[in-house]
């Protein structure tokens, strides 16, 4: 991303990540703390937190952190041969509405995960979830190491963030103890919530980006 955004003339950015997307710009923010001016996350808590706090409902409502992560050619045969059912799976049971998912859009994401080397990526990403990203998460972690730009923190109101690490803070506790300056609130939809409720979403991410945050509520230190 740093040198994707140095080709295009940008030597410090914003960015904003939903899920997976969240974990990538989280760790650039760390890796990179002279290039991030901000920072969105959405739907996602750190990584290695999750690991280290897993139980049985972890188990069941996130299997893929753990399906996925196991040793190849499992999961890729997995994804890339049940791929209607692990799409309907996720884009109907993880709280958002269906209408959010056009059929078309659908049938993409399906035709996407039939692809093997897709699956292959995906699960290597998993992978590295489970091992080298928790190995980073730590070092940070061990160090002190915070995100020193603005954070903003946005999430599912219908999913398991907030009630799952409620003795945390929900996720705006959690986050402040990875970053200095953390805002953030819910957003009343489900997990594919910038699907589900793209203007919330973008008002928010707008409000934060050009600094005018007065609905956002900070995080109490």
């Amino acid at each position: 991303m740093v040198l994707v955004m140095e080709q295009l003339g940008f030597a410090r950015f914003s960015i904003a990540g939903h899920d997976r997307g969240g974990r990538v710009a989280y760790r650039l923010a760390l890796d990179h703390p002279e290039r991030v001016q901000s920072i969105a996350v959405l739907d996602v808590v750190p990584t290695d937190f999750v690991w280290k706090r897993a139980n049985a409902d972890f188990a069941l409502g996130f299997w893929p952190w753990s399906l996925l992560a196991q040793p190849a050619p499992l999961p890729e045969q997995i994804l890339s041969t049940a791929a209607e059912a692990v799409v309907d799976h996720a884009l109907y049971h993880w709280g958002s509405s269906p209408d959010a998912f056009p059929r078309e859009i659908r049938d993409a994401y399906v035709q996407a995960l039939s692809s093997p080397e897709n699956a292959r990526s995906i699960c290597e990403e998993y992978r590295a979830a489970a091992t080298v990203d928790r190995v980073h998460d730590q070092a940070d972690c061990d160090i002190h190491r915070r995100i020193i730009c603005p954070l903003l923190v946005l999430w599912s109101a219908r999913g398991p963030l907030a009630s799952w690490y409620e003795a945390e803070g929900g996720p705006l506790g959690v986050w402040a103890e990875w970053a200095t300056d953390v805002k953030g609130l819910a957003i009343d939809a489900g997990h594919f919530f910038p699907e589900e409720a793209p203007e919330t979403t973008a008002d928010a991410l707008a409000e934060f980006f050009t600094g005018t945050t007065s609905n956002l509520a900070p995080q109490a230190r």
